[in-house]
């Protein structure tokens, strides 16, 4: 079922979910007055965020290619998780600057198990919300989804942290539990953001395909390319679900354009019918151009 549902449902469902996510958490702030629990909630701010920013690339990604665009809008889903970085480091010092402000003069007087029941459903609804954009986004290649799964899962862990530890600090009466949370909250909420824009600027770098996908091309090329002499030089890109391959076909000299287009039309098939999204580019050269490395399917 996951397989059918479409980029574009998936990120609106993100905006839901995080709007949802965002109310509880602001429910269970104002409730305690917890400046953990205010940390726990800017993040989700920055997931309401993300999550649009992530809709709006989806939808221009999947554009078809155009005169000023020839290989199409891919990479636009890189620029989305990029930015969705840039918020998550920001919201990070957001909520460095509060808990200092309250460091030397904390008060849980308000803090009570309705809070933390709140917050908790939150962090339920955000698990389950991650583990489906994490899931489709490997399945597909969305940078765009995949940095909103990863940060919601950083959202899930920061919860787990700041309920576990507000739950001591009530028991134990360590007011002071409260801004240090908020703080390695805020440290761990900035390491997820420098993890996501890193792997974003790999992709937008034209990273190359995967060392698994990378090992399926060439095989897929050897049973395909039979009647061609050596198959040489593959180069490939990842473009968000895009994915680009090139190489070079060396056939016999006496072969016509006809039989070599035929070999190149199986090529491309086989490729399509194995690897979702990908685009190939064949250049077909003559027998004098063999080379001392290569696939040689015949």
């Amino acid at each position: 079922m996951l397989k059918s549902v479409s980029a574009e449902r998936l990120a609106i469902g993100s905006i839901a979910v995080s709007l949802l996510v965002l109310g509880l958490k602001l429910l269970a702030w104002w409730v305690t007055g917890s400046v953990a629990l205010y940390s726990d909630a800017l993040e989700s701010l920055v997931n309401v965020g993300g999550a649009a920013l992530a809709l709006v690339a989806v939808w221009y990604a999947q554009l078809p290619a155009d005169s000023g665009h020839p290989y199409g809008h891919h990479k636009a889903e890189y620029f989305s998780a990029v930015a969705e970085g840039i918020m998550i480091v920001v919201a990070a010092l957001l909520i460095v600057h509060q808990a200092l402000e309250v460091l030397w003069a904390p008060d849980l007087s308000d803090l009570g198990p309705l809070g933390l029941l709140v917050n908790g459903a939150a962090m339920l609804i955000n698990l389950g919300w991650a583990r489906v954009l994490i899931v489709w986004a490997r399945r597909h290649h969305s940078p765009a989804l995949a940095a909103s799964g990863r940060h919601l899962m950083s959202d899930v862990w920061t919860s787990v942290g700041v309920l576990g530890g507000l739950i001591v600090a009530l028991l134990t009466g360590w007011a002071v539990l409260d801004p240090v949370l908020a703080i390695i909250v805020a440290l761990n909420i900035l390491r997820e953001g420098v993890v996501v824009i890193s792997s974003s600027v790999g992709g937008l770098m034209d990273s190359a395909a995967e060392p698994g996908e990378q090992k399926q091309i060439e095989t897929i090329i050897h049973k395909a390319a039979n009647g061609a002499l050596q198959i040489h030089d593959i180069r490939t890109r990842r473009a968000g679900q895009a994915l680009f391959v090139e190489f070079h076909m060396v056939v016999s000299g006496a072969m016509t354009v006809a039989a070599s287009h035929e070999i190149c039309d199986r090529i491309e098939a086989a490729l399509q019918a194995e690897i979702s999204g990908i685009h190939a580019t064949i250049h077909v050269e003559p027998d004098n151009k063999l080379e001392p490395v290569g696939i040689n399917p015949s």
